[in-house]
C-alpha cells in the first residue's frame, strides 16, 4: 500500500491564523502546534482518501455486493461456523 505523502520531505514554514485562546491554552499545556496540526492532517488526508477510494469503486463493490447476495460468500462451503 503506497503511503499517502511523503514522510521524508523536507520541513516548511508557514502562517496560519487560530485562535487566540485556542492557542494560548495549547501553548499553556506545552502541546507541540507542528505534531499536532501535522498528525491531524495526516488522519484527515486519510480519511479523505478512504472515501476517494470507496467512490472510485463504487461501481465494483456494489457488483460484489450483489454477487455474495446471489451466491454467497467465496468459500462458504469450507466454514466450519
Amino acid at each position: 500500500m503506497p503511503s499517502l505523502y511523503d514522510t521524508q520531505a523536507p520541513k516548511k514554514a508557514t502562517n496560519l491564523s487560530l485562535n487566540s485562546d485556542l492557542l494560548v491554552k495549547a501553548k499553556d499545556l506545552k502541546i507541540n502546534l507542528s505534531a499536532t496540526l501535522e498528525q491531524a492532517l495526516k488522519e484527515k488526508l486519510a480519511e479523505q482518501e478512504a472515501k476517494n477510494w470507496a467512490k472510485e469503486n463504487k461501481k465494483a463493490i456494489q457488483a460484489y455486493n450483489e454477487f455474495v447476495e446471489e451466491n454467497g460468500c467465496f468459500g462458504d462451503e469450507y466454514r466450519s461456523f
